[in-house]
């Protein structure tokens, strides 16, 4: 079922109030991070996605995946409450997604989910 309204895309931010996504897009050239950001808005307005965009890594997690020319990006999230939080962003040099990258993100997911439990105690 798709989304009836674009969901709302949230940068997660770290307790030093980093935003690690925003601050890798910003380090991508222009043309690239527009390419992203198209493919992030594809996701926001037609929740939920599959291949080839759009993958699921387990565990509650997701990946944007986006061809930047003669490279590839992933942008990986989670959908919390009508809201995709964008926990991580790389360039892919390998086949397989490095098991640093997947266990970066699922620990900014556990950190987001931790702080927004806190937050709002009534949804648990």
């Amino acid at each position: 079922m798709k989304a009836e309204r674009p969901l709302k895309v949230v940068f997660f931010r770290t307790e030093a109030g980093n935003e690690p996504v925003r601050e890798w897009l910003r380090g991508l050239p222009r043309e690239e991070c527009k390419t992203v950001g198209v493919d992030i808005l594809k996701v926001q307005f037609a929740w939920p996605l599959g291949k080839p965009l759009v993958d699921n890594l387990g565990g509650g997690l997701w990946e944007v995946r986006s061809r930047l020319g003669n490279r590839i990006s992933r942008t990986l999230f989670v959908v919390v409450d009508e809201e995709i939080v964008l926990l991580h962003g790389f360039i892919k040099k390998t086949e397989k997604t490095r098991a640093d990258e997947l266990n970066l993100a699922k620990k900014r997911k556990n950190q987001y989910l931790q702080a927004y439990e806190k937050e709002h105690p009534s949804r648990q």
